[in-house]
């Protein structure tokens, strides 16, 4: 197995950009994810695993909808995060674990259905293949995927003015978004970009 820590990206492991997280990526409404769970049959005997859990914006409202949830994430500074507010919040039923797509062993039988939003992305295209079969490992037959993740939706032509718009668009305080040094270093951030009009952009697909 690869070290997912060295793909996981250095400020994901760094307590000061961890602590600003939340501003930086928003505040994405975890409702509709929650939703599609339900639907799916998901309900309060539930077990729900989060794999690249973050801050815990989902995991947090999943574990008060479902039986168990168990946030993953392959940063430690992330994982202390999520164990704090799960705490804060009174939330018993809610496991922080720290460990990647490829590590994560989760205890007890397999889980009702597995969410991870935008992290998939860090690993090498093998290793997405890997980690989709653990994940289905890790599932009960009949249990429920909800994947997220970042692609680019432009033609190869249009790479160089795409990129030179994010660039241009960027942040020029690091404090109140991300920066061209930023989108240059990981240019999967480009849905936090504020674009020009007509630009495209990579889209947070499912």
């Amino acid at each position: 197995m690869i070290d997912e820590m060295a793909h996981a990206g250095a400020e994901h492991l760094d307590p000061a950009f961890v602590a600003g997280y939340d501003r930086k990526q928003g505040y994405p409404d975890p409702a509709g994810d929650l939703a599609v769970f339900a639907a799916h049959g998901l309900g309060a005997t539930s077990a729900v695993l989060d794999l690249g859990a973050g801050s815990g914006q989902f995991a947090l409202a999943a574990a008060r909808r479902f039986g168990h949830v168990t946030a993953v994430d392959v940063s430690p500074v992330m994982a202390a995060l999520l164990g704090e507010r799960a705490a804060a919040a009174g939330l018993a039923n809610m496991d922080c674990v720290q460990a990647g797509f490829l590590s994560c062993e989760p205890s007890g039988p397999p889980v009702d259905g597995v969410y991870t939003r935008n992290a998939l992305h860090q690993l090498p295209d093998f290793w997405k293949a890997v980690a989709l079969d653990r994940i289905a490992a890790m599932m009960r037959p009949g249990g429920v995927l909800r994947l997220r993740d970042l692609i680019f939706d432009f033609g190869a032509a249009e790479a160089a003015r795409v990129f030179q718009s994010w660039f241009d668009h960027a942040a020029a305080d690091p404090a109140a978004g991300y920066t061209a040094g930023d989108y240059a270093e990981h240019p999967h951030r480009v849905q936090h970009v504020p674009l020009a009009a007509g630009a495209a952009a990579g889209r947070d697909r499912f």
